[in-house]
């Protein structure tokens, strides 16, 4: 991560190679990387980028695998669409194009390990699509999610089930037990809430999950246990 300045010549070059798009407005790229805890950061932060970025990825996700999936049926096209967003596949598609060598951050969040900031590496691949979908349109935007997404819409583990399922199947079959989840906190505000779920099974440890949404967050939490104990592979994350 950087330390709180903006992008020198040289970084954004770079950026905008790894990417594939160059920006006409370069500030727009500055502030997509900016998180709130940056110094002098107010009003210029990238979380109504993040807002407006969530809703073109789905967009243009779901365009894609409406092309590529001609006899695929809407519940199949949901399950790939919810896995293609998630912020564990945001992510990942943040570490290949190496963005946390770039966000700025607070001192606070800097103290954090590279799997604690998930969440912030998600956010900011939301927030650059917003950026290039406002700097070059929605053809420009959907290019770049066209570049990074298109190999992963296409693999045949795409259509995997939701986490909640795949835990109360193993759960059942492994213990004799249902899953349960409870909320233990709600913070954030009415237009970015954010909801904190522990999923509990009887006979392991729990985990617990957080994100914009009840569901979304006990989402996490399945999964976490469901890579924990090896049912499914767990996702990596770079030191930050």
């Amino acid at each position: 991560m950087s330390k709180g300045r903006p992008l020198n010549t040289q970084d954004r070059e770079r950026l905008e190679a790894a990417i594939g798009y160059s920006f006409v407005q370069k500030e727009r790229l500055d502030r997509a990387l900016t998180h709130a805890s940056a110094r002098n950061a107010k009003g210029s932060n990238y979380e109504r980028l993040e807002f407006l970025g969530d809703r073109v990825l789905g967009l243009c996700v779901a365009e894609l695998l409406f092309d590529t999936f001609k006899e695929a049926s809407e519940g199949e096209l949901s399950v790939r669409l919810n896995q293609l967003v998630s912020a564990e596949s945001c992510a990942l598609i943040a570490d290949a194009l190496s963005l946390h060598l770039f966000i700025r951050t607070g001192a606070d969040v800097k103290k954090l390990t590279g799997k604690h900031m998930l969440n912030v590496r998600a956010d900011v691949v939301e927030s650059l699509i917003a950026a290039i979908y406002l700097d070059g349109g929605l053809e420009a935007a959907r290019g770049f999610v066209q570049r990074h997404w298109s190999a992963r819409a296409s693999r045949v583990d795409g259509a995997r089930r939701d986490a909640k399922t795949e835990l109360q199947e193993w759960a059942h079959a492994k213990f004799g037990v249902t899953p349960s989840y409870r909320i233990d906190d709600r913070s954030g505000p009415d237009h970015d809430p954010r909801f904190t779920v522990t999923v509990e099974i009887p006979g392991i440890a729990p985990a617990t999950g957080i994100d914009r949404s009840k569901r979304a967050a006990e989402q996490v939490a399945a999964t976490k246990i469901l890579e924990r104990e090896g049912v499914w592979k767990s996702v990596t994350a770079p030191d930050l």
